[in-house]
């Protein structure tokens, strides 16, 4: 199996489009609604393709080098997972050559982009589905979809269902991707977007397409077009059927997330999110743990500043952890900057431009991590190993070569004194070593060297 060589060096923005930034107006919608407003399943709000070119500089600045997309294809949502076209992109976010400004814009820039792709389901306005509901029983289509009936209820206000939907939401018809020409169709769209110039695919619940075949020759489709292309599928449990060379190279690691989220607020120990974190590593080969798409938030969860109160010293503590975890780690857009929001679609509120709102001190602190990962070979492509969990305290190396990372966590509410063991570090006494945020240096003084952590803080040593 290989997965994709630049994965693992990758820092990922995910960008939910509406929100993001709006570059040209002029494909606005006439009942565009002020940026900035409340965001709902219906208000558009502008965000296009052109705003993230325009935008690029913003996030080279921050470090970012990767770009995961949410769903850019004409639909008639803000989400866009309801497809109606998936050759087009959707006229309110530009035109297919804007997005090919914006792929040589992050190509000549070293950056890659990810694309969503959703094809468990479409939305009613898809061609076929929009045929069945001319035709009926006679249309060409029937078998595209899982019809259990005619005609079908596709707007009635009951929750009469006869046909298949995802979650029952009549707006999503499930796709019948046993039918060979449904999945022609789904393997011609995937292979089109990677000639177009997209580096890989983010699949949308994978799961419910309960087919290893479909998967594995999805996979080959994809990496005859491009053989780096990274797959990426939306897996919330620890399952090892889906990270493999017949599925997917990495999935999102919420997992990691609910660790972080329950170490944080108290709900778990040190201990325990040790034994959570680190048990991944037994479910996964190493090269899909190191293809994994780790984050603190996305366009379905709640915003990580809203979970952890708006706490500053947590927050910055999450994104320590983050950063040293392996993978590629993931900002969601606006999280950098103290942007906060409940459930969706709260969490999907406009980007605020105008910096007076910003949280300068956590995108610094950010900024700062993104850096040093970058610079720091064994934080990206390290072994990682526990060295002690207990109490509020978790401290674990990274190790490459010679080079080493120790990060020292205190997850409590109380100062804690850790006495860090050197042998298995080859550390010796009288060495020389430092920490990698604020450049204090220390000497190791015997067999373990003692470090002071405030509370809901973290080091991270080098050698």
């Amino acid at each position: 199996m290989t997965v994709p060589y630049w994965v693992q060096d990758s820092i990922f923005y995910q960008i939910f489009p509406d929100r993001f930034a709006n570059g040209d107006p002029g494909n606005d919608p006439v009942n565009v609604q002020k940026w900035g407003s409340p965001p709902s399943l219906w208000g558009f709000q502008g965000g296009d393709l052109r705003g993230i070119v325009q935008r690029l500089d913003y996030l080279l600045d921050l470090g970012i080098n990767a770009i995961y997309l949410n769903p850019i294809f004409q639909a008639n949502s803000t989400h866009r997972y309801d497809t109606c076209d998936y050759f087009t992109i959707d006229p309110r976010l530009g035109t297919l050559e804007d997005f090919h400004a914006l792929v040589d814009a992050l190509h000549r820039n070293n950056m890659r982009l990810v694309m969503d792709g959703v094809f468990n389901h479409t939305g009613r306005g898809f061609h076929a589905f929009v045929d069945i509901l001319e035709n009926g029983e006679h249309s060409a289509y029937k078998d595209w979809f899982h019809i259990r009936r005619f005609p079908l209820d596709a707007y009635g206000a009951t929750d009469t269902q006869n046909y298949l939907c995802w979650w029952n939401h009549k707006a999503l018809p499930k796709l019948n991707t046993s039918n060979p020409q449904v999945r022609r169709t789904i393997f011609d769209v995937a292979r089109y977007w990677i000639e177009q110039g997209a580096d890989g695919w983010r699949l949308d619940v994978p799961n419910e397409i309960d087919d290893d075949a479909f998967w594995e020759e999805f996979r080959q489709v994809v990496r005859r077009a491009n053989r780096d292309a990274y797959l990426l599928g939306e897996i919330w449990t620890p399952d090892p059927r889906w990270a493999n060379d017949k599925h997917f190279d990495g999935l999102m690691n919420y997992p990691v997330r609910e660790a972080l989220v329950q170490l944080l607020t108290g709900k778990e120990n040190a201990h325990q999110f040790a034994d959570r974190v680190e048990g991944l590593f037994k479910v996964y080969a190493r090269e899909n743990i190191h293809a994994m798409y780790v984050t603190l938030g996305t366009h379905d969860t709640e915003r990580i500043k809203t979970l952890l109160g708006a706490d500053l010293q947590k927050l910055k503590l999450a994104y320590q952890l983050l950063m040293a975890y392996p993978g590629a780690p993931a900002i969601y857009y606006g999280d950098e900057i103290g942007m906060e929001g409940g459930k969706d679609p709260d969490c999907r509120r406009a980007f605020p431009w105008g910096q007076s709102g910003w949280d300068q001190e956590l995108r610094q602190w950010i900024k700062t991590l993104i850096g040093l990962r970058k610079r720091t070979p064994c934080l990206r492509r390290g072994e990682y190993t526990r060295i002690l969990a207990r109490d509020g305290l978790y401290v674990f190396a990274r190790s490459l070569g010679e080079e080493r990372v120790v990060i020292a966590i205190n997850a409590s509410a109380d100062s804690q004194n850790v006495a860090i063991p050197c042998k298995n570090l080859k550390w010796i006494p009288g060495q020389e070593v430092h920490n990698l945020i604020n450049g204090q240096k220390y000497t190791v003084p015997g067999k373990t060297l003692p470090v002071s952590l405030p509370a809901w803080s973290a080091v991270w040593i080098g050698s």
